[in-house]
């Protein structure tokens, strides 16, 4: 530090201490230790809250209490809770001189958990980056666009934003749900054998479903700020996997007609027809569950490839055990079910799972006790993950609710405005 004394004077809530300025520079604290390298004392008010020239004495507005147990950690390596504060309190105290959850003792780190999981309301420096960015976007695109393509977009992309949007997402519900009731009862027997007129009026609602579809992403796409960050949602990925099999569909009939090539064409016809399921999805654009169970599966990808392992480890084991013990043992007399590993594989997955078809069994004893086995140790691999994936679901549940509830807020006192 090119000013001030020899001696540092850290003052924090009114509680000081006293530190030479060589400690001061290799000092635990991230930002105990950035007071060393100011060259000036602007550089020092980005630190601390205030600063005395005259006696080198560094203000912190901070929790006095909390750090005194932050400096035993840095006194004898151990961090703990202060009692009867709030953890998220104190974790907060430990951002802010640079400390991580890490730091904390392994059952202080199971109570900050337990209690992040509780109630989500802690968020990241990544999520309050990206609400700025948002923020800041929002106001200069509010400034080039017209109000009208403003409340446009927030109608057509915010369910809850005004009454039009939700009576907008609530007609796009109902044209799922129809479109989903005409998919499932087009493979009715019944309906195959049906009358032709039948057939066309469920030709005409499926041409409305679509048209509806099409024109509700063509108008979002329209309305949408940045036409790259559209293309790319996922949302808007399966929109498109859901309408292009209609057309695809259309276009080969029209080219075909109603003959021999159309009948060699009618699996590809069938295939994307099916593919119309995944106007199932849209929903998630409409419901909170379904937009949790997506970002619990992108955030718990290691965990699912995890729980993946230990059932391919699983298999691999057991399958190979059952096909030595129900027929490799015996050739001539053995179970046939269990001829080859990947048979004895199937029965491995369904018993791991305690589905049990009963479609295959072992017959042995040295069989049936393995397969005793393979059911308790499917029960206690499965449940491992499972507790990490748990957990992250009620983050992120509370995170979008907290999410939601903050954007219908806002953009009521906006509309009221």
């Amino acid at each position: 530090m090119k000013f001030g004394k020899s001696v540092c004077i850290i003052n924090v809530g009114g509680t000081k201490y006293a530190f030479p300025k060589d400690v001061i520079k290799d000092f635990p604290l991230r930002r105990v230790s950035r007071l060393h390298s100011c060259a000036s004392e602007r550089e020092v008010l980005e630190v601390c809250d205030d600063y005395d020239r005259e006696r080198n004495e560094f203000f912190f507005d901070r929790h006095s209490e909390a750090f005194g147990f932050i400096m035993l950690y840095v006194k004898y390596g151990k961090l703990r809770f202060v009692p009867h504060m709030c953890e998220l309190s104190f974790y907060n105290e430990m951002i802010y001189w640079g400390l991580e959850s890490s730091h904390l003792e392994f059952c202080c780190q199971r109570r900050l958990d337990e209690r992040m999981s509780d109630t989500y309301t802690h968020f990241t420096e990544e999520h309050q980056r990206t609400a700025d960015e948002l923020r800041t976007d929002a106001s200069s695109n509010e400034k080039r666009d017209s109000k009208w393509l403003e409340r446009m977009r927030r109608t057509f992309e915010e369910p809850t934003s005004s009454l039009a949007a939700q009576i907008l997402a609530s007609v796009s519900v109902i044209f799922v749900i129809v479109s989903m009731v005409i998919l499932c009862a087009s493979t009715l027997p019944d309906w195959k054998t049906a009358e032709s007129n039948i057939e066309e009026e469920h030709r005409i609602i499926e041409a409305v479903c679509i048209g509806w579809f099409t024109a509700e992403c063509i108008v979002r796409f329209i309305v949408s700020r940045d036409k790259c960050e559209f293309v790319r949602r996922p949302l808007n990925i399966i929109d498109l996997l859901a309408i292009t099999p209609y057309y695809i569909s259309v276009t080969m009939t029209v080219l075909t007609g109603e003959n021999s090539q159309l009948q060699r064409a009618g699996v590809t016809l069938r295939v994307l027809r099916m593919m119309r399921i995944f106007w199932v999805i849209k929903l998630a654009r409409h419901f909170l569950g379904l937009q949790t169970l997506g970002l619990t599966l992108k955030r718990c990808y290691r965990e699912m490839v995890m729980l993946l392992v230990f059932i391919c480890v699983a298999m691999a084991i057991f399958g190979a055990l059952a096909q030595l013990l129900e027929h490799g043992l015996d050739l001539e007399s053995g179970n046939e079910e269990y001829a080859s590993i990947p048979a004895a594989c199937w029965w491995v997955i369904i018993s791991m799972t305690t589905v049990g078809y009963g479609d295959m069994y072992p017959i042995t004893v040295p069989g049936r006790v393995l397969g005793g086995l393979c059911v308790v140790s499917g029960i206690v691999l499965l449940a491992l993950p499972i507790t990490f994936i748990y957990h992250s679901f009620v983050q992120c549940y509370h995170e979008l609710k907290f999410r939601s509830a903050r954007c219908t807020r806002s953009l009521s006192a906006e509309f009221l405005n």
